[in-house]
């Protein structure tokens, strides 16, 4: 029989989605994937294990994730389980790891629902994407972080070795 996994993700500029395509090629089986922000009526039923991925945007999540993973605790908790978030500042090693990430303590204090497995990984600063008000406000948010505010040129900056490790780490659930 042929393993299905729930892929449930909430992203702005397409790096979360990314990251999941990515994922997929790593692991055995089918995934079924969904955006959380399209509020997906999903029957739990039918997967063997469950990942939920989420973006950060100007130091947020998207409204939907939290809201939906409260809601189908009970489901996402019944099936092996992991969550990864995206963010910019998992750039910087200090802040790459669910345990020192700000983001990730966040969604530890929001979420209802506590996944077995975390990972956290750094974005992409896609310039090319932005209107003029967001590169203002995401070059400001580099500039005092200490990241990079060339608009010329996107940067990925997710480290794909470690999300190969955790999509290793997700299998073995």
């Amino acid at each position: 029989m042929n393993k299905k996994t729930l892929v449930l993700y909430s992203s702005v500029d397409g790096q979360t989605l990314k990251i999941i395509d990515y994922i997929n090629q790593q692991i055995e089986g089918d995934l079924a994937v969904f955006d959380i922000d399209q509020q997906p009526d999903i029957d739990f039923s039918q997967y063997d294990k469950v990942l939920v991925g989420a973006s950060i945007r100007y130091g947020n999540f998207r409204k939907n994730i939290l809201a939906y993973v409260n809601q189908h605790k009970v489901q996402i908790s019944a099936l092996p389980n992991a969550f990864f978030l995206v963010c910019l500042t998992a750039r910087k090693p200090e802040k790459s790891t669910p345990e020192t990430n700000t983001y990730m303590l966040k969604f530890d204090q929001l979420s209802t629902w506590q996944p077995q497995l975390k990972g956290v990984f750094a974005g992409a600063l896609l310039y090319s994407k932005y209107n003029w008000w967001q590169t203002l406000i995401i070059q400001l948010i580099m500039k005092i972080t200490g990241g990079s505010t060339d608009t010329s040129q996107d940067i990925e900056l997710t480290d794909w070795s470690k999300v190969k490790a955790f999509s290793k780490d997700f299998s073995a659930l």
